[in-house]
């Protein structure tokens, strides 16, 4: 196989297969992030607790009720959807006319709360889980083996996030849910329930960080520190993209996790920096971020 600066082509491709999953998981994080902000003005820093939170609730379920990783797939984001719907209703909804500032340290506040309560539980040692059946092994697409399970991440993620920009952007429940965050009277005398409105959407956007801790329980080992060893990258990725920006969340954060693997390749003491370097130079160069609309 031919070499790359002297690096065989194989190690290239599984770093660029590292990169996409990881890429995914920012990605889809990332998007909850910019739809929560984007549509409610909210920076929900409780992201990486709920996350971690979807990744547990798989895990427990597999463990204690054998109900395998398709049901909690779904079930799991239903459920801290529905956890979250109840902190918007009964915290985050005093705050929307408030600083940013407010809803940060809230958000701040649950996380440490979730963390501290899966710790007591569990303690800090990561819990294994292990790959659905239909989806162990690998593809030989002949320059390497391509694992079935980290495939399935990269659609998976891919498509949701996809599915997610399409709902928002191009269709009339997105344009209600843009003009309810701009204009809300105006779309209340149209008959439509605002208040409900947003409730759902912080309900979905939590739920899009549990649907990635279900991707994730496979890949690394389910642990209640497993959303703030990633939440700050994620942050840095929405800012690069743009602060409610849907599809800069998406492209920023693939983008940013193939940009990181090659760079454990080439550089691997960068690697764990590579990310905040970029967000600086871009901050630098576009405050607003790539995608953003600057003010």
């Amino acid at each position: 196989m031919t070499d790359f600066f002297g690096i065989p082509t194989s190690a290239l491709m599984s770093q660029l297969l590292l990169g996409l999953v990881n890429g995914s998981f920012y990605a889809m994080l990332s998007l909850g992030l910019a739809v929560i902000f984007g549509l409610l003005n909210v920076i929900n820093f409780a992201h990486g607790a709920l996350y971690m939170m979807g990744a547990f609730l798989a895990w427990m379920g597999l463990h204690f009720l054998q109900v395998d990783y398709w049901v909690m797939l779904i079930a799991s984001p239903l459920l801290v959807g529905l956890f979250g719907v109840i902190i918007e209703r009964t915290m985050l909804r005093w705050l929307y006319k408030l600083d940013h500032l407010y809803g940060l340290l809230l958000t701040f506040g649950i996380t440490l709360m979730l963390e501290g309560l899966f710790r007591s539980f569990f303690g800090v040692s990561g819990q294994p889980y292990s790959v659905p059946k239909t989806l162990a092994g690998a593809f030989d697409i002949g320059f390497m083996m391509l694992p079935k399970y980290r495939a399935w991440v990269v659609v998976a993620s891919i498509l949701v996030c996809l599915g997610t920009w399409f709902v928002i952007e191009k269709t009339k429940l997105g344009a209600y849910l843009r003009a309810g965050t701009e204009n809300p009277k105006l779309v209340e005398a149209f008959g439509i329930n605002v208040p409900l409105m947003v409730t759902m959407t912080y309900g979905f956007g939590v739920a899009l960080a549990a649907f990635a801790g279900v991707l994730a329980a496979p890949v690394i080992q389910v642990s209640p520190l497993m959303g703030s060893n990633l939440i700050i990258v994620v942050f840095a990725v929405v800012v690069i993209g743009g602060m409610g920006s849907i599809m800069g969340s998406i492209l920023t954060g693939l983008g940013l996790g193939v940009i990181e693997g090659f760079t454990r390749v080439f550089y691997p003491e960068l690697s764990a920096t590579v990310v905040f370097i970029i967000m600086a130079i871009v901050l630098m160069l576009r405050p607003a971020g790539l995608f953003g609309k600057e003010k």
